[in-house]
């Protein structure tokens, strides 16, 4: 069945850096987009970054956009999320996500950003 497994997450300071990952399974990964989403307490799950199957093309929601990189290994299939000059407003659970014949939503990895 289709799995998608976070990980990454933790605690960082003002400025600091991380890299999610999340492995998927049970489906053609090469073949599907993948995304990112982030839920901040209080506040609706939000798309933070979308990347075609191929790799060759990603957009971004405009909160992150110059500090957020969406990557992928087809070979490992995995998606990749580098967060960099990170924010106390970064501070969510992030999940990946892709849509096969309905949406399939990780379990998600909490993202704190604080001094």
């Amino acid at each position: 069945q289709v799995q998608l497994v976070e990980s990454g997450g933790g605690l960082v300071q003002p400025g600091g850096s991380l890299r999610l990952s999340c492995v998927a399974s049970g489906f053609t990964f090469s073949s599907h987009a993948m995304s990112w989403y982030r839920q901040a307490p209080g506040k609706e799950r939000a798309l933070v970054a979308t990347i075609t199957g191929a790799g060759s093309s990603a957009n971004y929601a405009d909160s992150v956009k110059g500090r957020f990189t969406i990557s992928r290994d087809n070979a490992k299939n995995t998606v990749y999320l580098q967060m960099n000059s990170l924010k106390p407003e970064d501070t969510a659970v992030y999940y990946c996500k892709t849509l096969l014949s309905r949406h399939y939503w990780g379990q998600g990895t909490q993202v704190t950003v604080s001094s």
